[in-house]
């Protein structure tokens, strides 16, 4: 909960609220804000609810900063993670399942009137799912409510910050790295164990077949058009995915903070957004 202007608390947590005040949030067109992610292996140095704390975490600190303007629905912390499950602690739900489970998350959320959705991930392998159901959250209200996905770590006041503080190359940061090592370390230091992290790049080096990924950096140029995830267990020993032995809590308060600035705006932005009415040429 936060203050108004006028010193009222607003409440700004869906689960928080009554059903009255979900009614009156929907009907001043706050934006509703949903935070997916998944439990899955980070490595020897961090806890396997890194996805999930890290993208709560960002959403929590932006709607904060924006109470008014935007609910904050309570998480889904189970994603699509098939490819980790050599790696004990993975909880993974099936993509049809994942896409069907969230899509009728937002589809209540309209049913009850808010007509602008942010879909904020904080698990990779679940982004391509997320756009779909972005998408179909439009078409299948009708067009009455605009869903759209965001990766937290993909907003622009992130990446523009990442790529200037940065120690790790290119593939540096992916998964269990130095941007969510640096993160955790912001959030629960005392969870992580630095002794324990190392740096594991892949080993892939094709002509056209991405040899790294980086969250921030993305494809080599040569193969940015080129996406395919094999199982984690061929190219990680320990589950990580980049060098998270660059991490530091300093840079993971940064990263917090640009993260929750640039949801806040975007949030702002949605909100701006014109519905426009379909028109139907037949």
């Amino acid at each position: 909960m936060s203050e108004a202007s006028g010193g009222s608390p607003v409440k700004y947590r869906f689960g928080e609220m009554t059903w009255r005040e979900v009614r009156d949030a929907a009907n001043a067109e706050r934006v509703a804000v949903l935070p997916v992610a998944t439990i899955e292996d980070h490595g020897h140095h961090l806890p396997i609810d890194t996805d999930v704390l890290l993208c709560t975490t960002v959403c929590e600190r932006g709607a904060a900063l924006i109470p008014e303007e935007c609910v904050l629905v309570p998480p889904v912390i189970h994603g699509y993670s098939p490819h980790h499950m050599d790696f004990p602690g993975t909880l993974t739900i099936d993509g049809h399942t994942f896409i069907k489970y969230v899509l009728d998350i937002t589809k209540s959320l309209a049913h009850h009137g808010f007509t602008r959705i942010l879909i904020v991930n904080g698990h990779g392998s679940n982004t391509p799912f997320c756009e779909v159901i972005a998408r179909l959250t439009v078409v299948e209200t009708g067009g009455k409510a605009l869903a759209i996905a965001v990766n937290h770590w993909g907003i622009n006041t992130v990446r523009d910050l990442v790529g200037t503080i940065r120690e790790s190359p290119p593939g540096g940061i992916s998964h269990a790295c130095e941007l969510e090592t640096s993160m955790y370390l912001a959030i629960k230091p005392e969870l992580v164990d630095m002794s324990q992290a190392v740096a594991e790049m892949e080993r892939y080096p094709t002509a056209s077949i991405p040899a790294w990924t980086d969250l921030v950096a993305g494809r080599p140029a040569e193969a940015s058009a080129i996406a395919w995830m094999p199982y984690w267990s061929t190219f990680s020993q320990t589950g990580v995915r980049g060098d998270a032995t660059k991490a530091t809590a300093e840079k993971g308060e940064q990263i917090l903070t640009a993260a929750a600035e640039g949801l806040a705006e975007l949030v702002k932005e949605l909100r701006r957004l014109t519905i426009a009415p379909r028109v139907d040429h037949h």
